[in-house]
């Protein structure tokens, strides 16, 4: 059966696209990967499939952009289009009328994401979550499957498509491989954070709480600052002396930093489309045996705290960031044990192969309709 996955958005080798689900299905199926100024190639089995386009903006990756990939698309003839971004849902009825099977992949809740997003004036932003969520569900109602990044958007898309299916994007365990010898937790003097930079993702708090620590303690930050222009803010703040900047980095850059760290932090500010999320960066740190300081929400409270391997703050409160940083600074045994009892929980319950299998079963599914 040949299937072809679809992102207008998403690089060519982003890791829930392509290294988990496009690489997990081409171990039984007939798998393409059509996405925008990527490469030629096959890799993992998977045939990735480029498609350049030369856009500016927003409004012309909405237009060129998409008409582009659904060219492409129909070039590569498959039986079922996987869409992993909001504005390919354009073309899925136009692939439906070609008797193509569709699945649309709900990464995000949109609808909520809009409304924290900080260039939009809040009533533009409640009105766009609106007009949003009316046309997802629009589209999604008359698909042949949904599948979702995390529980929540599962229970809100299942009210209108009962074929809706939670893959959560939890780590693979392979990722333990790029990981160096380790240092004793004794000896390590490094707290780290790995991913998008925002100010919602508390990046002013990590920074602000260096500067009320106690001990010598040097944040290893990894990711991309978005807008740029948040850079010239943060590093001003006192902080920054202590914050060693890596920028982007690659897989095994991220194993060697997670090695080298007593903890992870992932203090999301408590907007609505974070307090029921499950960051894959909880769970990276947690497979490399760190503890966690993480907000203090209800979900996230059930894993980390009921398990004993990390620490629950609220994110907005700078000294207590700053107190969990010490405390497990100072309890490198404590912090070890934290570590050790989340690694358990990703090897037993929380990682990509659970998920793959979930995958799978969910494709027969839909290739037998």
């Amino acid at each position: 059966m040949k299937i072809c996955h679809l992102t207008s958005v998403h690089k060519y080798n982003d890791i829930r696209i392509f290294v988990k689900e496009c690489s997990s299905l081409a171990k039984r199926y007939d798998v393409s990967l059509v996405c925008v100024n990527g490469v030629n190639e096959t890799i993992n089995n998977v045939k990735i499939v480029n498609v350049p386009v030369n856009y500016t903006g927003r409004l012309q990756r909405f237009t060129k952009a998409v008409d582009a990939v659904y060219q492409k698309a129909l070039e590569v003839n498959a039986e079922i289009y996987h869409l992993h971004d909001p504005e390919l849902l354009r073309i899925a009825p136009k692939l439906k009328k070609k008797g193509k099977k569709v699945i649309y992949d709900a990464h995000e809740d949109l609808p909520r994401q809009l409304l924290s997003k900080p260039y939009l004036n809040k009533n533009v932003a409640k009105f766009l979550s609106k007009m949003v969520e009316w046309y997802e569900n629009k589209v999604a109602k008359k698909l042949d499957g949904i599948i979702t990044a995390t529980p929540h958007i599962k229970e809100r898309f299942l009210k209108i498509n009962p074929n809706t299916e939670n893959i959560n994007n939890y780590p693979l365990l392979e990722e333990l491989n790029l990981s160096e010898n380790q240092n004793p937790f004794s000896e390590r003097k490094n707290i780290c954070y790995v991913g998008g930079i925002t100010e919602i993702r508390g990046i002013k708090e990590m920074v602000n709480a260096l500067q009320l620590t106690e001990n010598d303690v040097c944040l290893d930050l990894a990711g991309a600052f978005s807008p740029e222009s948040l850079f010239e803010q943060v590093k001003i703040l006192p902080g920054w002396k202590k914050v060693k900047f890596h920028g982007f980095v690659d897989r095994k850059q991220v194993a060697k930093i997670l090695s080298d760290s007593f903890a992870g932090l992932l203090v999301l500010h408590p907007t609505v489309n974070h307090v029921d999320s499950l960051p894959i960066k909880m769970f990276e740190y947690m497979l490399f045996g760190l503890p966690v300081i993480a907000s203090d929400f209800p979900l996230w409270r059930e894993i980390i705290e009921k398990n004993k391997c990390g620490i629950c703050v609220n994110p907005l409160d700078v000294e207590q960031i700053a107190n969990a940083i010490d405390y497990l600074f100072t309890h490198p045994d404590e912090a070890k044990k934290m570590g050790e009892r989340g690694k358990k929980l990703v090897m037993e319950n929380y990682n990509w192969k659970k998920e793959e299998i979930k995958l799978l079963n969910f494709y027969e599914k839909i290739s037998a309709l």
